[in-house]
């Protein structure tokens, strides 16, 4: 590997350009200066609303200054992130940070001096034409009203904020910064650092007697903390069943769904029809067994891929032609925003000393959509490419069909875009490519993206709701309750073909998305929505492909999410999406299989 170059080196066509944001640096601080000097605008509304036309005014004001300062705060992030060890772009961040929280607390009063105008006026303007940009808001804050309390409780509950959090906190520093493991040894008898970060990696390992060591080392040191680690996650628990308790939820989950406005059914939809299919898994776990010829597959065998040192080299440039090709099902006017996202500089391309690293879309109301990468020339880069521009196409359809308060989208449909994209482009590289064994690699990826995100993601979630209804129920979240929970649940998903061992049943101690509140679920469904989307393009053509950009990809937020996927074809209260996401992952194992035994023979 080459040297790493410095951010001055790059060349220019491979950079972001950030000069449609601000001109200059100092444009930006000329920006920030007038921004700074609008904060006091608050004041005048502060008295409360006694007519529809001060509360419209309110609105305006508070979202003209909130693009204003989102388009500060995404230049400096930008320019940090190019190069973190610039301390010039450091402190434009913090400065641009520090200017969003003046801005909030600011406009804090917003929310509850709208609260204070009675239900039937505040319905009353969003019907009146002029609030036709805001009626959505204003209809959403009217169907919180049951679980607002009064002044005073509300105020007894923020100050317990910080307190409610601890646990979470407690956890995330002991599972950050504390806990520490044995190194895995290799079959040559030579140790490996272990930590959370190459964990997967060490798993992935051909040497087999090295995936055991760094297993049974990572696993034994949290069985250490067991006890402890059950109080802290049943601490979180707690949080959930306590809030939602005192805001007059039904119950812990009610309240963490309501958020997105997300019907329970779809969380039990979900649970259900996956375990209706876990023959699926089954059926992949007996498949890598077979494949990999042991006598035990052991749950530390189920990351090492099947198939491996495969060269398939993978430069930019070719990249960009897979990329455009693979999404040539949208239309054209969907090709020509890549087009214009590839050709007019949105993807800062390549790594450089002190860039970010990893993958994102980044943006906001009135900028490009860009996208940061850390180019490597490989397969898995162009469909990290390929995830970014479906997050970046989605924003800017959004943001050009929207006003700035409804152009952001739900984190329950925030995936879908993505992986609709990722979906679109495996279908036609297995179509395109000439090679079995890179067909093969293709295929190995997206079974196991499907079963990492679709199957483990839904056990998570039934694992998180059985322990919110067991504390519900007056039950204790002990270490041996969690333990029993966990292990039973992993034994149903991946069937006899596993020889399982007692080390995988405190998994759920190293798990942090458990102290999110009914988070992991929306893994599986975006997942799963994508899937039967993409399935629909490429089955239904031209008209299904213009639906699915109308009535999903320009809608931002001016509905329920749940109702936006709908309109694009796919219910999530009902099983259908799941069961056409299924399909596909079982057509995957059916060509996985087809091509072995070809290549075997």
């Amino acid at each position: 590997m080459g040297k790493l170059i410095t951010r001055e080196q790059q060349e220019v066509e491979n950079t972001w350009d950030l000069s449609s944001i601000f001109e200059s640096d100092q444009a930006f601080d000329q920006a920030f200066e007038s921004i700074e000097s609008k904060l006091d605008q608050a004041e005048k509304f502060k008295g409360g609303f006694d007519s529809s036309d001060k509360l419209l005014e309110a609105l305006k004001t508070e979202r003209e200054l909130g693009n204003e300062l989102s388009k500060l705060y995404v230049y400096a992030h930008l320019k940090h992130d190019q190069d973190t060890s610039n301390d010039t772009y450091s402190a434009m961040e913090t400065r641009a940070r520090g200017l969003a929280v003046k801005f909030s607390s600011a406009w804090s009063f917003l929310v509850p001096a709208i609260m204070e105008i009675p239900e039937d006026t505040l319905q009353a303007y969003a019907e009146e034409d002029s609030f036709k940009e805001f009626k959505f808001d204003l209809i959403n804050l009217n169907k919180k009203r049951p679980y607002i309390l009064s002044d005073k409780e509300e105020q007894l509950l923020a100050e317990a904020g910080e307190v409610m959090h601890t646990p979470s906190q407690v956890y995330g520093m002991f599972n950050n910064a504390d806990i520490t493991f044995e190194a895995a040894v290799d079959k040559d008898g030579k140790t490996h650092e272990l930590t959370q970060g190459n964990f997967i990696e060490l798993l992935k390992s051909e040497d087999r007697v090295l995936r055991e060591s760094a297993y049974k080392n990572l696993y034994s040191s949290y069985d250490k903390f067991k006890n402890t680690l059950s109080q802290t996650l049943a601490g979180e628990v707690n949080t959930h069943v306590f809030s939602a308790s005192a805001r007059g939820y039904d119950s812990s989950r009610h309240q963490a769904l309501s958020n997105n406005h997300i019907p329970e059914k779809v969380y039990d939809t979900l649970v259900k029809t996956v375990n209706d299919n876990l023959h699926l898994l089954h059926r992949y776990t007996e498949i890598r067994k077979k494949f990999l010829e042991l006598d035990s597959l052991k749950m530390y065998d189920m990351y090492v891929p099947l198939v491996d040192d495969v060269d398939f080299n993978m430069t930019y440039d070719n990249a960009k032609e897979w990329l455009v090709k693979a999404l040539q099902p949208l239309g054209e006017e969907y090709i020509s925003i890549i087009q214009e996202g590839l050709d007019n500089r949105w993807v800062d391309v390549y790594q450089n000393k002190g860039k970010r690293t990893g993958a994102y879309s980044s943006g906001t109301y009135g900028t490009n959509p860009y996208i940061l990468m850390n180019w490597q020339d490989n397969v898995n880069n162009l469909f990290t490419l390929a995830h970014e521009f479906g997050h970046s196409v989605h924003s800017y359809y959004s943001r050009k069909n929207q006003p700035s308060n409804l152009s952001g989208y739900s984190i329950f449909v925030a995936e879908v875009a993505s992986t609709f994209n990722e979906a679109l482009l495996a279908d036609y590289m297995f179509n395109n490519l000439e090679d079995d064994k890179q067909k093969l690699y293709l295929l190995n990826e997206q079974l196991e993206g499907f079963r990492g995100t679709v199957f483990r993601q839904t056990m998570f979630a039934e694992f998180e709701h059985k322990i919110h209804q067991l504390r519900e129920s007056g039950q204790p979240l002990t270490a041996g309750k969690l333990n029993e929970v966990y292990g039973e649940l992993n034994k149903k998903y991946f069937g006899q073909a596993v020889d399982y061992d007692d080390a995988i049943s405190v998994e759920w101690a190293r798990i942090p998305h458990f102290y999110m509140n009914y988070y992991v679920y929306q893994y599986s469904t975006g997942y799963s929505a994508a899937a039967s989307l993409s399935k629909q393009v490429l089955e239904g053509g031209k008209d299904v492909a213009e639906r699915y950009i109308e009535e999903f990809l320009k809608k931002g937020s001016s509905n329920y999410p749940i109702e936006i996927l709908k309109n694009a074809g796919v219910d999530m209260t009902s099983s259908e999406p799941i069961q056409n996401a299924l399909l596909v992952f079982e057509k995957q194992l059916d060509q996985f299989e087809e091509l072995l035994s070809k290549i075997e023979k």
